[in-house]
C-alpha cells in the first residue's frame, strides 16, 4: 500500500458543507491549513439550527469560503468552479433518507440526479485532480449475500433514494470513461455521531425519550431475525475520505467505488441497548426506552454489512470506533447541546 498524504496547497470544494459529513470533513481539512470552499442550500429537511451551528464552527477559519446555493442551480455551480478553480471536489450534497424518498420524490431527482450532473459537468469543463462523491449502502438493495462487496450485483434498488445513488455511480463511470475525470464513489454505511442527522434512528430515539414518547422499532419484534446495521462513527468516515483525497484512481478506468463502513454489523436491539446505556451515563441516571414494534417499512433492508477490504487495500483504512464509544460521544453532545441536564 502506497498512498499520498493530504496536500494542504490544494483547493477543496465540498458540497453539503453544512451537512453532517460535510461539516466534519471541512473542519478536518481547515484544521490542516487547507483552503475549503463550502456549498450548501441549508434546506429544511431537518432542523436548520443544527446546520447553522455546524457552519458557525467553520466561519472563523480564514481559509473557509461559504456559498449558499443549491447544486441543482447549474449557473451557480459553473460560476463557483470558474471563480475558485477547485483541485479536489467532494460532492456530499444530496437529498438523504430512504423513507422520505417515498413521500417526496421530486427532491431526490432535483438534488441527487440533476445536482450531481451539474457537478460532474463542471468537473468536465474545469478539470479537477479528483472527484469524490457520496453513494450509499442502499444501492445493495435487498442483497442477501453478506458482507456486501463492491463487485456485487446492484441492479435491484428498493427505494428511489437508492436508485438515484446508483445513477450517480453510472454517470461518474461514464464521465470518467469519456473525459478522463478521476472519480471515486463512496458507499456509506449508517454514519452516526455528535451533531449528526436528526432523521437517523439513534437521534430520533433520543428525541423520543425526552418527549416522553415510545420509540418505534421496525422489526416485527423478531429478535432472532433482527435488523442488522453497519454503524460507522463519523471520525472513521472522515479519516477514510481524507486518505482518499490525494489518491485518485489510476489506469484505464479512472473510476472506483468503495464501501466505507464498519465491517462489524450490530443487531438493532444491541445498538438500542448501547444507546440506553450511553444516555444513562450522560444523564447520571438509569433510563430505558419505551418500545413499540412494527412491521419493516417499504424501502428498508434487513441487513447492511460492508466488506471494507478494498478500501483497506487502497489506503490502509479500517474503522476503529466501537458503538459504545461512539454513542457515548453522541449522547454527551446531545445532553449538552439540548440542555437536558
Amino acid at each position: 500500500m502506497n498512498y499520498k498524504a493530504l496536500d494542504p496547497n490544494k483547493t477543496y470544494l465540498i458540497t453539503g458543507a453544512a451537512g453532517f459529513i460535510g461539516f466534519y470533513l471541512s473542519k478536518r481539512l481547515l484544521d490542516q491549513g487547507c483552503r475549503v470552499i463550502g456549498v450548501d442550500n441549508i434546506n429544511d429537511y431537518y432542523d436548520v439550527n443544527l446546520k447553522h451551528t455546524r457552519l458557525a464552527q467553520l466561519e472563523p477559519y480564514e481559509n473557509f469560503t461559504f456559498i449558499k446555493g443549491d447544486i441543482s442551480d447549474k449557473s451557480m455551480i459553473s460560476n463557483t468552479f470558474e471563480e475558485y478553480k477547485p483541485n479536489i471536489v467532494v460532492n456530499l450534497a444530496a437529498q438523504a433518507g430512504v423513507r422520505y424518498s417515498i413521500e417526496n420524490p421530486d427532491a431526490y431527482i432535483q438534488s441527487n440526479v440533476i445536482g450531481f450532473y451539474n457537478i460532474i459537468e463542471a468537473c468536465r469543463h474545469n478539470p479537477v485532480d479528483h472527484l469524490i462523491y457520496a453513494s450509499s449502502s442502499s444501492v445493495y438493495g435487498a442483497n442477501k449475500k453478506v458482507p456486501f462487496e463492491e463487485t456485487d450485483f446492484v441492479d435491484n434498488p428498493v427505494s428511489l433514494y437508492a436508485a438515484t445513488k446508483k445513477s450517480n455511480e453510472l454517470m461518474a463511470h461514464t464521465y470518467s470513461h469519456l473525459y478522463k475525470i478521476p472519480a471515486t464513489g463512496l458507499r456509506f454505511f449508517t454514519v452516526y455521531g455528535p451533531m449528526g442527522r436528526p432523521d437517523m434512528a439513534y437521534f430520533g430515539f433520543t428525541d423520543k425519550y425526552f418527549a416522553g414518547e415510545p420509540i418505534k422499532i421496525f422489526n416485527n419484534g423478531d429478535f432472532e431475525n433482527d435488523l442488522y446495521r453497519d454503524f460507522t462513527y463519523i471520525d472513521d468516515i472522515v479519516e477514510g475520505i481524507q486518505r482518499l483525497l490525494s489518491n485518485p484512481p489510476v489506469g484505464d478506468v479512472q473510476h472506483k467505488v468503495y464501501n466505507i463502513g464498519n465491517n462489524n454489523p450490530e443487531k438493532l436491539m444491541v445498538f438500542i441497548g448501547a444507546l440506553e446505556k450511553a444516555l444513562s451515563k450522560s444523564l447520571g441516571k438509569e433510563i430505558s426506552f419505551e418500545k413499540v414494534f412494527e412491521p419493516i417499512k417499504p424501502g428498508d433492508v434487513p441487513a447492511t454489512y460492508a466488506s471494507t477490504d478494498q478500501l483497506q487495500k487502497a489506503v490502509g483504512f479500517k474503522p476503529e470506533t466501537s458503538i459504545e464509544e461512539g454513542l457515548q460521544k453522541f449522547t454527551d453532545w446531545y445532553v449538552d447541546y439540548y440542555k437536558k441536564k
